[in-house]
């Protein structure tokens, strides 16, 4: 007794090849700069590297001993201004935090 297979349903596709040929050749790739006329056009934005438009914030990182985290919230003004300070007398900004601790102390007391 000989079994019969299932029906998979490719039987009648593979009935018909009239569509079965080469496929059409590729279009020719448009020059670099119609496809970036292209995209500007379409509003598509670079994703080229851009000059900053601001100039980059100066790194505080030094060697200086000091191994304690100290964080706090403050008003974006009040940092603003504590790094304008750090910056026009070229210190850092623990450095900073230290002098104005001892300016208060001297003014205020212990």
């Amino acid at each position: 007794m000989s079994r019969q297979r299932a029906d998979l349903g490719f039987s009648s596709a593979l009935d018909d090849l009239g569509n079965f040929g080469p496929e059409p050749a590729p279009r020719p790739k448009p020059s670099p700069g119609e496809a970036k006329q292209a995209a500007e056009a379409a509003g598509f934005r670079s994703r080229d590297p851009q000059p900053p438009s601001e100039p980059a914030k100066p790194l505080r990182r030094r060697r200086t001993g000091r191994n304690a985290q100290f964080n706090l919230k403050a008003r974006p003004e009040t940092i603003e201004a504590f790094c304008s300070v750090a910056d026009a007398h070229g210190w850092g900004l623990g450095e900073t935090l230290e002098k104005a601790v001892e300016l208060l102390l001297d003014r205020y007391g212990k």
